[in-house]
């Protein structure tokens, strides 16, 4: 499916707010693609896409996982609104037709992040925090250390997402533990030269 065909099944299908969130997140992924280099393309799809299953909610949300084969963990039953995210990356391919591993990858990540995350996958991850729409406390440092260390502004959203779900009660998710964890290493390993 092109991109104005998905913009147009979106726009159908997602509450207005959350379908401008989709969009801000794509031209917020692009620049960022620009900025580090990435595919330019892939980055606008997957930014597009990445919130496509937030239209369902509580059973809904359980049974179309079920549907597609998704056998949600504890993690995501403890908290159903998780399940967005993988379920994503499974009607991104299904439905609108997405092939590419990169693209369904960071769909799949965008909620909790992971160990080992690619350039795509720290663009979305980073664009769903920091899009226009968002004002949180921070929101603007995070935005222009997005453009000067992308690594950096990654392991600060960790950080704000972990302090948000902390402060709400909410459960942490392995993922993103181990993805703040594995994104220091990497970075202190750059540092030490090895």
């Amino acid at each position: 499916m092109e991109y104005n065909e998905i913009i147009v099944t979106l726009s159908n299908e997602l509450r207005p707010a959350r379908f401008r969130h989709c969009r801000e997140v794509s031209q917020t992924a692009v620049r960022l693609a620009e900025r580090w280099d990435a595919n330019i393309e892939k980055a606008r799809i997957a930014g597009i896409l990445h919130d496509c299953a937030r239209c369902l909610h509580g059973e809904e949300l359980l049974k179309t996982a079920h549907y597609y084969g998704m056998t949600p963990n504890e993690f995501e039953l403890v908290q159903p609104a998780l399940i967005h995210a993988p379920l994503g990356a499974i009607i991104a391919q299904r439905r609108f037709g997405i092939l590419d591993s990169e693209i369904l990858q960071a769909i799949r990540r965008h909620t909790t992040g992971s160990a080992g995350m690619t350039l795509l996958d720290k663009i979305i991850y980073l664009s769903d925090c920091i899009e226009p729409g968002r004002s949180f406390s921070g929101a603007r440092k995070m935005r222009d250390l997005a453009l000067a260390n992308l690594d950096v502004a990654v392991i600060s959203a960790y950080e704000q997402s972990i302090h948000y779900v902390m402060a709400n009660g909410g459960v942490l998710h392995p993922f993103t533990v181990e993805g703040r964890n594995s994104l220091l290493m990497e970075m202190k390993a750059r540092q030490n030269g090895k």
